[in-house]
């Protein structure tokens, strides 16, 4: 049965200080058998290490507000969704969609979109768009297995996350976005999957064959949120 699936993929995990070629490589072979099955993709990026190293840049020259600090985590969102959108050829629609409240639709294989303006996180971007196509689910791919109860690096009481409800997991990340933070999945985006009814799986991006489990509805590694 051929499905649309939205995944979020986090810039960390494009360029974590560096472009990692190999990780893209696997994921567009990934992303095109899957294809060849008849399934389609939106693909979310994030801007990873760059957003926050030209952030950083920007606070040592003046002191930005928010929105200044969110334009320079979104464009760093856009030239790494344009590698992304490249690197698929003609299998991506033309353009990085920027704009996820646009109504209509691709006949390509797989959209690419990135940040789009102050106070959207990728992660709500990944929702808007589930939303508006009807998407099976949102994956979203970081650098963790699971979401925890607390910050592990920081509590030895955190515990991982299996599955739980949207009520529960907003007690968790709060309800406010910051440019640059760090939560598993972004308190605002959170608060529409929740009104929306979408489901996310947050999951290690590093772990293709995991994605491959996850889109096959196979047994895998990571917290279910609906």
């Amino acid at each position: 049965m051929k499905k649309l699936f939205a995944l979020s993929l986090g810039g960390s995990l494009v360029n974590s200080g560096e472009v990692d070629t190999g990780l893209l490589k696997q994921f567009k072979i990934l992303i095109e058998s899957e294809i060849k099955k008849g399934n389609r993709f939106i693909i979310v990026v994030g801007g990873g290490k760059p957003a926050r190293r030209y952030q950083d840049a920007l606070r040592s020259v003046i002191k930005p507000t928010a929105d200044q600090l969110d334009w320079m985590g979104i464009f760093a969102t856009h030239f790494n969704a344009e590698l992304v959108r490249l690197s698929f050829g003609k299998l991506a629609h033309e353009k990085v969609c920027i704009n996820p409240t646009t109504q209509g639709n691709f006949k390509e294989k797989i959209l690419i979109a990135a940040g789009w303006k102050p106070g959207w996180s990728t992660d709500f971007v990944a929702v808007t768009l589930a939303k508006n196509f009807k998407a099976e689910m949102v994956v979203n791919l970081s650098n963790i297995d699971h979401a925890y109860t607390k910050d592990p690096k920081k509590f030895t009481d955190a515990k991982k996350i299996e599955s739980t409800t949207w009520k529960e997991f907003r007690k968790i990340v709060g309800s406010v976005w910051k440019p640059g933070a760090n939560a598993p999945f972004d308190p605002i985006a959170s608060k529409l999957a929740e009104k929306e009814k979408v489901k996310v799986i947050i999951a290690n991006g590093k772990n293709l064959k995991n994605l491959q489990n996850i889109l096959n509805r196979k047994q895998f590694i990571g917290t279910v949120i609906e």
